[in-house]
């Protein structure tokens, strides 16, 4: 009997030193010490949101351009502190960097060893920059620059104002831009790509952070006072403004929209962020305006290095503009999945509305 009791107390203790170990070994959920999950982005530094892209990031028609990228050693990037990522307001982002530069193609936000106005490839200032930030979110706006050429099209559009008896600029894009803009969507979701290959050689995965392709705002509508499509602001054809805020604008986007979906992006329509708020929408009251009229410096035409620029700011989001996609922007990120498109809520501000999925 003495026997029997000395095996089954010795087999007790053989058993809580085995779970002694096991609890040593592998540790507890409550013992400290124990890795845990990681909480975001990895690396150092302040939690981040970067915006890159073109002049619809950077904050052209914004104004007050840092000088480093208003004509200094030739570098017309033009960065406003007004442009709306420095306007997003997402709780614990604490940062915000803007890399976008007026006129940037996809191949200068790719890597590559492309240059807008002096400065290089957007994806290789990500790479650096990730060494002392933890990025959130990575907002992209490009493509309206490649094979769209947006800004020469208004440009086309602006000269066939000056020709009432010739064609609208309309006739030659009804047939050539459904081509221009299938030709964009590889560059574009090639740029976004080498964004993902610069994270992912920082340590992120996917989890880590929010990828966004935004779409562009249609700046000039149809519906505005006679008086003003003029060089008072907004000298148009409507047949040319109709086409461009109704058709052009949208098979942009649908462009843009394949491109978020070849690469993983979260994709953001702005295609009617800007209806009731275009240039010259409001009339004798611009205040109401989102995006900048037919705008000339007159100062930089006495400076043969600047007159070129002159009337860059044209026909681009304003201030109030990009306080209203930054409010558009920040909902979406805090929203965290699926697409939406900016639009005017009740309160007249942008909000994203979400795709609705069919099943």
């Amino acid at each position: 009997m003495r026997r029997l009791k000395w095996y089954w107390g010795a087999l007790v203790l053989a058993c809580v030193a085995l779970l002694a170990g096991f609890f040593v070994f592998f540790g507890s959920e409550s013992q400290p010490g124990r890795p845990q999950p990681r909480q975001g982005p990895p690396g150092t530094g302040p939690l981040t949101v970067v915006a890159m892209g073109d002049s619809t990031v950077s904050g052209e028609g914004a104004g007050q351009y840092t000088p480093a990228t208003n004509g200094q050693g030739g570098n017309w990037c033009h960065r406003s502190p007004n442009a709306f990522v420095d306007k997003i307001a997402v709780p614990g982002i604490t940062a915000h960097v803007n890399l976008g530069c007026s006129g940037a193609p996809a191949e200068q936000v790719a890597l590559g060893d492309v240059k807008q106005w002096t400065e290089p490839s957007q994806a290789r200032q990500l790479a650096a920059l990730v060494k002392d930030h933890r990025v959130a979110a990575v907002v992209i706006a490009v493509g309206a620059n490649d094979e769209p050429k947006f800004s020469n099209q208004v440009t086309e559009c602006f000269k066939a104002w000056f020709n009432p008896g010739g064609p609208a600029c309309s006739t030659a894009l009804k047939q050539s831009w459904q081509s221009k803009v299938d030709a964009m969507v590889p560059k574009v979701a090639t740029a976004v790509s080498d964004v993902k290959k610069v994270l992912a050689a920082a340590g992120y995965v996917p989890a880590d952070y929010q990828l966004i392709l935004q779409s562009y705002a249609a700046p000039i509508g149809p519906d505005l006072p006679e008086d003003l499509r003029s060089l008072n602001g907004c000298p148009f054809r409507v047949e040319d403004l109709r086409w461009i805020s109704q058709t052009g604008i949208g098979v942009l986007s649908a462009g843009l929209k394949a491109a978020a979906q070849q690469t993983g992006a979260r994709f953001l329509d702005l295609a009617k962020a800007g209806v009731k708020h275009e240039a010259c929408s409001g009339g004798a009251n611009p205040a109401t305006e989102w995006f900048t009229r037919l705008t000339l410096q007159l100062a930089d035409l006495g400076q043969a290095e600047r007159a070129g620029h002159a009337l860059q700011e044209s026909f681009h989001p304003n201030a109030a503009g990009h306080t209203a996609i930054a409010n558009c922007v920040t909902e979406f990120i805090a929203a965290r999945e699926g697409n939406a498109s900016c639009l005017a809520g009740a309160d007249g501000k942008l909000h994203p509305a979400p795709e609705v999925v069919a099943r």
